[in-house]
């Protein structure tokens, strides 16, 4: 493999995840308790449920600081000298210093790489957790509340006074001593349940529940799957649904709010009553569908020649009677709140 590459070719990716292999296990014990981004053992989860317990304790304001484009701004030589600090084999810190400045391609044209981290190298996430592993340091030694998953850090404190000379002091160190500059548009000093938190945010009650923005993002997605001109049949349609929501329900499932899941199921199911109405097109067919699922003839009728729009009819009772949920998820979709386990 030659050293001054453009782009991580398929070697260079199996050598970074040789070298990962191999320092992985000697640092990842020396990491900060406080850090739970890529590091094996931990998820995200662990890291909500850390910033929960400082809610419990009564830090009830949060120093939400966004690290400026992180992954792109990192210093080599800072960097280096970190990994320098571990790694003795002069051979090795070159050929990682090699990967530094290996460069990237956009729209066809080589860019070279001053600073940064290989976008997708499997070395990345080590040496992002390297450098900060400092941040994490100092904030321990200053004895404060901070849960950090890669570049997403939060410190708990008792006041907003506390919080702000937090996030000032906390800009200037890592200005100075890590070159990394805080977006202080995007950072703020607030309540937690202001705030959002790899996709969480809390209630007052300090429960977890879905922040609005990780709403808005599953809104918009399942209106795609679910837009009733797509032309795919209910099946097709349920089978691409099932595939996102068994994603989406292992993540946001850990939420402590369950009235939100229940309206999105219900939300959802109207989707797919409305798509299926459309889908059935004339009043011939909806009349024969309603029928074979089982609507009495009258309320078929009546339905099958109402004109009233396609969100309407999707509460209608012939609807419901027809599309019920066990038919739902008879197709194959699956819940977002789970029912109780029957005792």
């Amino acid at each position: 493999m030659q050293l001054d590459v453009i782009v991580p070719t398929a070697v260079d990716r199996v050598i970074q995840q040789a070298i990962l292999l191999v320092l992985s296990p000697q640092w990842d014990d020396t990491f900060s308790e406080h850090s739970f981004g890529f590091r094996p053992g931990r998820s995200a989860h662990d890291a909500v449920a850390q910033a929960q317990t400082y809610l419990e304790e009564g830090c009830t304001w949060v120093v939400d600081m966004d690290l400026e484009k992180f992954f792109d701004r990192v210093n080599h030589d800072v960097l280096m000298s970190r990994v320098a600090r571990r790694v003795q084999d002069k051979r090795l810190l070159k050929l990682i210093r090699a990967f530094l400045n290996s460069g990237v391609m956009i729209d066809g044209l080589a860019e070279a790489t001053p600073e940064g981290t290989p976008q997708g190298g499997p070395l990345s996430p080590l040496l992002s957790n390297l450098l900060l592993d400092d941040l994490d340091r100092e904030l321990a030694s200053r004895g404060l509340r901070f849960a950090r998953y890669a570049d997403d850090c939060n410190i708990y404190v008792k006041s907003q006074r506390a919080g702000e000379r937090v996030l000032q002091s906390v800009t200037r160190w890592l200005a100075t001593k890590l070159r990394l500059q805080v977006n202080q548009s995007k950072s703020a000093v607030d309540r937690p349940w202001k705030r959002k938190f790899l996709g969480f945010t809390f209630t007052t009650q300090r429960q977890r529940s879905i922040a609005p923005a990780s709403r808005v993002k599953f809104k918009k997605r399942i209106r795609k799957l679910t837009k009733r001109n797509r032309g795919a049949s209910l099946v097709q349609v349920v089978s691409e649904l099932r595939s996102y929501l068994l994603g989406w329900r292992g993540y946001f499932g850990f939420c402590q709010t369950p009235s939100v899941l229940r309206n999105f199921d219900s939300w959802i199911h109207r989707r797919l009553r409305s798509y299926a109405w459309k889908q059935w097109k004339t009043g011939n067919r909806r009349f024969a569908e309603l029928r074979r699922l089982g609507v009495e003839k009258d309320l078929a009728a009546r339905t099958a020649g109402s004109r009233k729009r396609y969100w309407h009819l999707s509460r209608s009772p012939a609807l419901n009677i027809s599309l019920t949920r066990a038919y739902l998820i008879g197709l194959g979709l699956p819940l977002l709140l789970e029912p109780e386990p029957k005792v």
